[in-house]
């Protein structure tokens, strides 16, 4: 998997890692995905690139077939500490799957001159894979961190990887990520 270079200004976004969704059943376990998505986080941070945190509080209007049951504890969508949430980290709420419709990451990118996204979080095959869709068309060099992103279904997450990821952007795993970050 790899990762071509560094731009100059890349940035972090760490999709839904709230505390509702990361208690869900998850194909890797979730330990392991927290730790890669701090460590990444802290070094993002240590090299004053953006880190955007993005949480989800609702669902798109619109007819699925699939319908969720669900009622969420009052603390679900907040971030998991092990974010060790900064003062200087962008907060984004959104309310789609997508990152982009509906929040201002968009303008938060463009105003800071990011050209490059590296993406975690849950779900691989919905959250992330929506903004990473949404990225490259607005012509972001997109960068998936494998092991740093989940999902609830394994051929959801294994489709998202395999297939869609490799025509969007580049794959890469957490620690060549923070090689690459250490060296640039």
């Amino acid at each position: 998997m790899p990762l071509s270079q560094l731009d100059s200004v890349a940035a972090l976004i760490v999709i839904d890692m709230q505390k509702g969704i990361v208690a869900l059943p998850t194909v890797h376990p979730i330990g392991g995905i927290t730790a890669n998505v701090a460590k990444l986080a802290g070094a993002f941070r240590g090299r004053s690139l953006p880190v955007v945190l993005v949480n989800v509080t609702g669902r798109a209007p619109g007819r699925a077939e699939t319908t969720f049951n669900f009622s969420p504890p009052p603390d679900w969508a907040e971030l998991i500490p092990e974010l060790d949430v900064q003062t200087s980290d962008y907060r984004v709420t959104k309310e789609n799957v997508g990152a982009f419709y509906g929040t201002a990451l968009e303008r938060i990118l463009r105003r800071r001159g990011v050209t490059q996204i590296f993406l975690v979080g849950v779900a691989t095959g919905s959250g992330v894979e929506a903004t990473a869709r949404a990225a490259y068309d607005f012509g972001y060099n997109v960068v998936l961190v494998t092991d740093a992103m989940t999902d609830l279904d394994p051929d959801m997450h294994r489709h998202a990887v395999e297939k869609v990821f490799p025509k969007i952007g580049e794959r890469t795993t957490t620690a060549d990520a923070l090689a690459i970050l250490k060296s640039a």
